[in-house]
């Protein structure tokens, strides 16, 4: 492990890559900062970009894991500022960052919020420095049949632990199973929703896919909102930016803490940020909120989501670099750029590709200490971009949009469809769905189908193939488990109740 972190950092440490680090995460603090924007929108906006630019693909690895980690920090601005998330990562950010800026400590909670999503950041980073290359080991071993019950036991995870409606989040990622299957059926030949248009035969474009459904539907809804005041003049007062050394102590345990539950819960596929800082800020409220300050303007309730959030974000990349199953919507997105250079992510990646893996981990090591050093004396400059009015902001996204994917295919056809997808993600974010298991569902269903027929193929069209060996049978309980208990454990915490009937009301003298 030491070896391939050495040959990382040779390949993360050259000029070209060192300066695409730096401006990943200048990018991405910019992206993060902007209520809405997020880490999935900013990269769907430049990937297309950095591909017909001719980067190598490691470059680009390194240009867009950059974006995904700044936006993770730039999220907390209008948290803080505005008590407005930059993305769904940062709501829990919101519960006792704004307080704190309303009490005149704006400065020392964005300095907080960076020290912690460096701490957080740094414990997910070591995690995935000594865990991915073992778990890419033991990943060797899974055949079609292993990587078809680990993606089922990808769904279960997702429809029960991302969005708040587990019915919509599995409508959402059925939806886009069904859009990865329009084209030419690889085993068949057969079209499928193709609708007589040639353009279709080669399936719906991944760049195309993902600017309609976050770049174009997110235009939709500021343009929705067009009336709107800005948020211009509603910033409060910074004052000190550095945060103190006996502030920090006073939080380290809730930032060691959430940094190793963000990491475990980034490491589970389809999780992401938002579960992380839910589960980190109510265990440390559960831990920490002796006094009943959380809520109120508690430091410690400001840093546990803050760490929680950016070890997610890390430990995300376990599962999509060792298996090839995205962590998160944003490594879903990830997974579809890696692809654009015809690179499976996967176990065999750290022996044929070690410059793209090695480079990416290398990557975030220098990241994370760039997003420190611009974060911490720049929170005030980067805290102006929240004053841009939507008449500069909209224009400038769709510009990138549009330039983007008539770049990468020169064809009208891809700017109507792209528009076409814009319109179905804004009508399903108007009816409450959350667009991240749409696009989970979009990458995986393609991976799911082909490594079904293999398995078939190689048992002769057996079923029992799909469950017969340990590996694969052990997933298909877990993901039995995880959409069965979400319904059984409130009937069996009902069992345990001695009675339902209310506590009398006692007098005191």
């Amino acid at each position: 492990m030491f070896d391939f972190l050495i040959q990382g950092f040779g390949v993360a440490l050259s000029p070209l890559n060192l300066g695409l680090a730096f401006l990943g995460a200048l990018l991405g603090t910019l992206f993060g900062a902007l209520p809405g924007i997020g880490p999935i929108n900013g990269i769907a906006i430049l990937m297309p970009l950095a591909y017909t630019l001719g980067l190598p693909a490691e470059s680009a690895l390194i240009l867009l894991a950059g974006i995904y980690t700044g936006a993770e920090y730039g999220g907390r601005m209008s948290s803080i500022l505005l008590n407005v998330p930059g993305d769904a990562g940062a709501v829990m950010t919101t519960l006792d960052g704004h307080p704190l800026a309303r009490r005149g400590l704006a400065g020392p909670a964005l300095g907080l919020s960076a020290v912690s999503s460096f701490v957080g950041a740094t414990i997910a980073i070591l995690g995935l420095t000594l865990f991915a290359p073992l778990l890419a080991e033991v990943a060797v071993m899974f055949g079609p049949a292993e990587f078809f019950a680990l993606m089922v036991f990808a769904f279960a995870s997702m429809s029960v632990m991302m969005g708040k409606d587990p019915v919509k989040t599995a409508i959402g990622a059925v939806l886009g199973v069904l859009i990865a299957t329009v084209g030419v059926d690889s085993g068949t030949g057969v079209l499928r929703y193709t609708f007589g248009m040639a353009e279709l035969y080669d399936g719906i474009d991944f760049v195309v896919m993902i600017i309609g459904l976050f770049a174009i539907s997110e235009i939709l809804l500021m343009l929705e909102h067009a009336n709107r005041e800005d948020g211009e003049g509603d910033i409060p007062p910074l004052g000190r930016v550095f945060v103190s050394l006996k502030e920090i102590l006073f939080c380290k345990g809730a930032m060691l803490r959430s940094g190793l539950i963000g990491f475990i819960i980034g490491v589970l596929p389809g999780t992401g940020a938002s579960v992380a800082g839910a589960v980190s800020y109510t265990t440390e409220k559960r831990l920490s909120d002796t006094e009943g300050t959380f809520g109120n303007g508690d430091m410690r309730g400001l840093a546990a989501p803050e760490a929680a959030n950016n070890a997610s974000a890390a430990g995300s990349f376990v599962p999509m670099l060792t298996l090839g199953i995205p962590g998160s919507g944003t490594t879903a997105v990830l997974l579809g750029a890696l692809m654009l250079y015809n690179i499976t992510p996967g176990p065999m990646m750290f022996s044929e590709r070690p410059e793209v893996a090695g480079g990416l981990i290398a990557s975030l090591y220098i990241g994370n200490l760039v997003l420190l050093a611009l974060n911490l004396p720049l929170a005030g400059v980067f805290a102006k971009v929240l004053t841009i009015p939507r008449w500069v902001l909209v224009p400038g996204i769709a510009l990138l949009a549009f330039v983007g994917v008539y770049q990468l295919h020169s064809d009208l056809t891809a700017i109507y469809l792209m528009l076409g997808i814009g319109v179905f993600g804004y009508l399903l974010r108007k009816l409450g769905f959350s667009l991240a298991p749409v696009i989970l569902g979009y990458v995986l269903g393609g991976l799911m189908e082909e490594n079904l027929r293999r398995a078939l193929a190689i048992s002769g069209g057996e079923v029992e193939i799909l469950w017969r060996s340990g590996i694969s049978l052990g997933l298909w309980l877990a993901a039995a488990a995880l959409l069965v208990l979400p319904w059984l454990l409130p009937t069996l915490l009902a069992k345990r109740q001695p009675n339902n009937r209310p506590l009398e009301r006692v007098e005191d003298d």
